[in-house]
């Protein structure tokens, strides 16, 4: 999920801008968490049984942010939502 940071090989869902824009965080606030991050739990997608993933990591200013995520079939993360970790 790091490297799909580092080679921008993500999306971000429309509900993970509209939490983004809530919380007022960035997307370089996102790719921070993601980059200094750590997965905390792995989920299992009751209806598409997918595996979602919570990465808990720092924003640029150092506020707790956790993102969910998961890798799509053609390799790209899909950002599912965000929220600050307070």
């Amino acid at each position: 999920m790091k490297n799909c940071v580092r080679y921008n090989r993500y999306v971000v869902t429309i509900h993970a801008e509209e939490e983004m824009d809530e919380d007022q965080l960035s997307m370089f606030d996102i790719e921070c968490a993601i980059l200094n991050g750590e997965i905390i739990e792995r989920q299992r997608d009751s209806e598409r049984t997918e595996w979602k993933y919570l990465i808990r990591g720092l924003s640029i200013d150092g506020h707790g942010v956790v993102v969910v995520a998961k890798m799509s079939p053609n390799d790209k993360m899909v950002i599912i939502t965000v929220f600050k970790d307070e």
